[in-house]
């Protein structure tokens, strides 16, 4: 009498059980939202800052220092210190590169130093390298030396220096002649 009799063509629905009611409850509620995971500290001080960008529209006459990542684009004529040194296609630099990872992809000349060193083939290098690691992308073009040093981050890029005890000593007869 105050049954629901299903009718002709009607879908006969089964109870459900509980572990597929459950199933079908994760399914519409979805979990809260996590945020992003932190990267890890570059910087001496613990501190992880954004990457520098020098745009290709800059032009920068100077040195250049930075505990954290830089990316160039544009052009420097001066010398650049960073932990991370990102050098773009359509980017020159005229000085010394020094950074603990330097990736070229566009034109550097003069020195560069890093523990790790990636020539990318677009990459374009007049200058002698000191590294610790180096990767050379087939493409590369790379004019001057490459010498592996296990500090390569070293500030004295000249012959090494000689203590005075060992110098050569000019005899006076020699001193005239030249």
């Amino acid at each position: 009498m105050f049954g629901n009799k299903p009718k002709p063509g009607d879908v006969e629905r089964h109870p459900q059980t509980e572990s597929e009611r459950a199933s079908r409850a994760a399914q519409m509620t979805s979990p809260a939202p996590q945020p992003p995971p932190k990267p890890a500290p570059r910087g001496k001080s613990g501190e992880q800052g954004p990457p520098s960008l020098l745009s290709s529209d800059l032009f920068v006459k100077g040195n250049m220092k930075s505990k954290h990542d830089i990316n160039v684009h544009g052009q420097v004529e001066g010398d650049i210190v960073a932990n991370v040194l990102t050098i773009g296609e359509s980017a020159t630099i005229r000085g010394k590169v020094i950074a603990n990872e330097v990736i070229v992809n566009g034109r550097i000349i003069g020195e560069l130093r890093g523990m790790r060193i990636r020539l990318n083939k677009s990459a374009r290098v007049e200058g002698d390298i000191v590294h610790a690691t180096i990767a050379i992308e087939a493409g590369a073009q790379f004019e001057g030396s490459v010498k592996r040093a296990d500090d390569p981050l070293a500030m004295d890029k000249s012959a090494p220096k000689v203590p005075p005890s060992i110098q050569p000593v000019r005899q006076p007869s020699q001193a005239k002649q030249n």
